[in-house]
């Protein structure tokens, strides 16, 4: 959904540094490619329970007004007592990317491979080697047990011979996917505590938190949202599949929460004369276990690490290096220029071809020859974005070209879980591949729907015998 530029805007009557981020716009794209006719975009009817953060009746899907960020860190402990003596059992499979262990780990700790006891998952959750991936400690137990009870109305959808966009909540969306079907995913979420994106709903999460993504009270519960949706994509991904995951980091700072670049540019040219209280939504930075006011909350390692523990492979941490970006109005350390790309597999050797950096345009993706080597690297020199498409933060073309070119071959599924503007289905349908893209915003859908539904059939002739 989101895909930004980073800065730092003045903030009306608050008296510490600020954070705003967003991106530049990239130029529409006046001949692309794609595969057949759209399909109408599908709307999701059911939801999960809002208490349990498990499925249940669906609920109200009607944008709410956001709340402020507190970034107040609760104080929780595990309750060993409360499960001690049970006779639950939990699989491996939810046990596993729950408390962040291998399976040879976790077998190591309690002598078990396959089912795990609430006294087993309670020894693992005490090992100094613990660190929480999408639960918290004190939560875990309960999150296992509910996953265990709660009934699974899977309804899969057909994957598209061209492509297909669809509307709603992207946990609830990702069941209608079926498994070891998608060959490439890229995305760009929503960043944590930014933007107020367009239809903005709260929904509810492992975790026990009811907000909406990216608008987490806490920088841990949006890193903690983020690798729910990686746990639930990983089964979607076929064995040799990738996962490219666009993330910009997020500092600790009091500031109002904009709807998009432009109030942000708007406010530093000194061109917003809002008070503080004025803004729909506003993010504090006091409460925290440990993080300081200013300081850089290290979202992207951290996410990074997590879905390590949860089962992935992070293969590299990429860093998008932006020549042009807009100026932060601070004076206590350098300014931002980069953006992360986490590229994650389900196994060692993904599907991997660098020849695409070499013969691919450099629009889609291959290799900027005014900024970069003939080396494929982890530094990666793409211009921003300067374009329209209806979307408060669109990320340049070049970006999920490049992921999609590395990583598939013609007639692959490409999956963008955050499709925005449909940047990422313009990338893939050029690329000879199949798309899908869900969104929670209705508005965002309709213009990738738009997007898209101009664009005419090719395959490139320079992909049709790559990875065969």
């Amino acid at each position: 959904m989101s895909e930004l530029l980073g800065m730092e805007a003045p903030l009306a009557d608050c008296p510490n540094d600020s954070v705003n981020e967003g991106r530049l716009f990239e130029t529409e794209l006046t001949a692309a490619v794609g595969l057949s006719a759209p399909v109408e975009p599908a709307v999701h009817g059911g939801s999960r329970d809002q208490s349990s953060g498990l499925w249940g009746s669906p609920v109200d899907t009607a944008p709410r007004q956001l709340p402020d960020i507190k970034p107040r860190t609760p104080v929780r402990a595990l309750d060993r007592g409360a499960h001690a003596g049970s006779r639950l059992s939990f699989g491996a499979h939810l046990v596993l990317p729950s408390v962040g262990f291998s399976a040879a780990f976790a077998q190591r700790v309690t002598g078990k491979r396959d089912q795990f006891s609430a006294d087993d998952v309670i020894k693992l959750l005490d090992q100094d080697a613990f660190c929480e991936t999408f639960v918290p400690r004190s939560r875990v137990i309960d999150y296992l047990t509910q996953r265990s009870e709660a009934p699974r109305d899977i309804s899969e959808l057909p994957n598209p011979d061209g492509y297909d966009l669809r509307v709603g909540h992207v946990l609830d969306l990702l069941l209608q996917i079926p498994d070891q079907s998608v060959n490439c995913v890229v995305t760009s979420t929503p960043y944590w505590g930014l933007r107020m994106y367009e239809d903005s709903i709260q929904v509810p999460w492992a975790d026990g938190e009811i907000c909406a993504y990216g608008h987490e009270q806490t920088p841990e519960g949006f890193i903690r949202h983020t690798v729910e949706i990686l746990v639930a994509l990983a089964p979607k991904v076929a064995v040799d599949g990738s996962i490219w995951w666009n993330v910009m980091d997020s500092f600790n700072t009091r500031t109002q929460i904009r709807g998009n670049a432009a109030e942000a540019l708007r406010a530093m040219q000194g061109l917003d004369n809002r008070a503080w209280a004025d803004h729909a939504a506003r993010r504090y930075s006091a409460g925290h276990a440990y993080l300081k006011d200013g300081e850089q909350c290290m979202i992207p390692a951290r996410i990074a690490e997590r879905a390590s523990r949860a089962g992935l492979w992070v293969k590299t941490m990429i860093t998008w290096a932006k020549r042009a970006t807009l100026p932060e109005p601070q004076n206590s350390r350098v300014s931002r220029n980069l953006e992360n790309v986490i590229h994650l597999a389900r196994q060692r050797t993904p599907k991997f071809s660098r020849s695409p950096y070499r013969t691919a345009e450099p629009r889609f993706g291959g290799r900027n020859h005014e900024w970069e080597s003939e080396k494929l690297s982890d530094v990666w020199m793409l211009s921003t974005s300067h374009g329209r498409g209806g979307h408060g933060a669109q990320f340049p073309m070049a970006l999920p070209g490049r992921c999609i070119a590395l990583t598939t071959s013609v007639g692959d599924l490409v999956l963008d879980p955050f499709v925005g503007a449909g940047t990422s289905g313009v990338a893939a349908l050029h690329h000879g591949c199949r798309f899908i893209g869900l969104d929670i915003s209705q508005t965002y859908v309709s213009a990738a729907k738009e997007r898209l539904s101009n664009i005419t059939a090719t395959r490139p002739a320079d992909r049709v015998s790559r990875m065969r």
